[in-house]
């Protein structure tokens, strides 16, 4: 029987995993709402601030192409296990950092850590399951996953009325230790011993090109990291945008920021119901659309001033088409390559991380006040994704047609 089948322990499963690749938005959206007191309190710029954002996505990116080859290796429980040990030990130092610059090289740590949570969930699912079930439990992970995004800033404002961003960082690495002992307990070897890979530099390289040459995989790939690219410029210019231009709260900024989370949860929970009728690949190419659709609305409302009114459901829609794009991306790309699901994994998320950590400062690149380096980061990377996924609709017929003569 699957593990991740109907039984109690297979639910306990299925939350290991999504809180394992959730750490992308935990470790990112708790500490959002005090973004601006942190610039205030290390006498640092905005642009400065937002690096611990750009160190923790590049430390997410890099740090998948270490945990997934050596997944694949060892086997999936020893490298999160440390993976997750470390990054609860980086985030209670990021509590005593003194100044930005300390702050940003522990961010990057941290995020390198966390990244062995994110490649593993994703390669014990390829482990198991592939095709419509593969993406069902993709987009059942995310459901889980989206709940970090509506709980995290929330919970973040709601701990700066007791402590400051520094506390915030405690609560992270509190949840690390948790997490470790989830992982220790719940989380089975799913990768036999007969299956690893011996392992070599060579070969882990050799795969590694072999799977840039996979026209099919890296179009996936590409559509699901500019989409995810797009989301990350929202959430590293939405605090200042939101927050100093248009005068909201932290409070205020929460709810709206767990608002547009939650169209990520019932688009994946769309995405999970319809799969089995709607193929993997018509969900993705839905989701492509209405991405580029709600970022039209953004830049318009940033172009012509409409404010609040415009440019919230634009983001919305945005936010919400991570949902339909992630999890049947994810389970398209890994479909062909069960015997490296842990390197193809990691490099399926260093492109999306990587894609993120580009795009991030230029959200904010004309200032804490200006909402149009934000509609226009966000418009870019849609528009890509558009031309992502329609270059790759030959490979997609090709699939389809390999899959009817089987």
């Amino acid at each position: 029987m699957s593990p991740l089948g109907g039984s109690p322990s297979g639910r306990s499963l299925v939350l290991i995993l999504g809180a394992l690749s959730a750490f992308g938005p935990l470790s990112l959206d708790l500490y959002l709402p005090s973004l601006p007191s942190l610039a205030r309190d290390l006498h640092t710029t905005t642009a400065a601030s937002a690096l611990t954002l750009t160190a923790c996505l590049i430390g997410l990116a890099v740090g998948q192409l270490l945990s997934g080859p050596l997944s694949d290796q060892l086997g999936r429980r020893r490298p999160v296990i440390v993976g997750v040990a470390v990054y609860a030990a980086a985030s209670v130092a990021c509590m005593i950092a003194p100044n930005i610059w300390t702050l940003v090289g522990l961010r990057l740590l941290q995020g390198f850590a966390g990244a062995a949570g994110i490649v593993v969930a994703r390669a014990v699912v390829r482990d198991l399951h592939t095709g419509a079930v593969a993406a069902r439990l993709f987009a059942l992970l995310l459901v889980i996953n989206g709940l970090v995004p509506v709980i995290a800033p929330v919970l973040g404002s709601q701990l700066l009325r007791i402590t400051d961003w520094r506390g915030v960082f405690g609560v992270l690495g509190l949840i690390g230790v948790l997490l470790l002992l989830g992982v220790v307990h719940e989380l089975p070897e799913t990768l036999p011993v007969a299956a690893r890979r011996s392992g070599s530099l060579r070969e882990t390289l050799r795969i590694l090109r072999r799977l840039l040459g996979d026209g099919s995989f890296m179009g996936y790939t590409m559509c699901s990291g500019l989409v995810l690219g797009a989301l990350f410029a929202y959430i590293a210019g939405s605090p200042f945008v939101l927050q100093t231009r248009y005068g909201l709260s932290s409070q205020m900024f929460s709810v709206i920021f767990a608002g547009n989370a939650l169209g990520i949860i019932v688009a994946g929970q769309i995405s999970s119901r319809l799969v089995a009728r709607v193929t993997p690949e018509r969900l993705l190419g839905a989701g492509v659309f209405i991405c580029g659709a709600g970022a039209a609305v953004v830049l318009g409302a940033a172009c012509t001033g409409a404010g609040l009114p415009a440019i919230l459901p634009g983001l919305f829609v945005v936010v919400a088409s991570v949902g339909l794009v992630l999890p049947n991306a994810t389970a398209l790309a890994l479909a062909d390559h069960p015997h490296e699901a842990g390197t193809a994994s990691a490099l399926l998320g260093f492109v999306q991380f990587a894609i993120g950590a580009c795009a991030a400062p230029f959200a904010g690149i004309a200032g804490s006040s200006a909402d149009l380096p934000m509609a226009l980061t966000i418009t870019a990377l849609s528009a890509g994704a558009l031309l992502a996924w329609a270059l790759n609709q030959p490979n997609a017929i090709r699939a389809s047609e390999r899959s009817a003569d089987a």
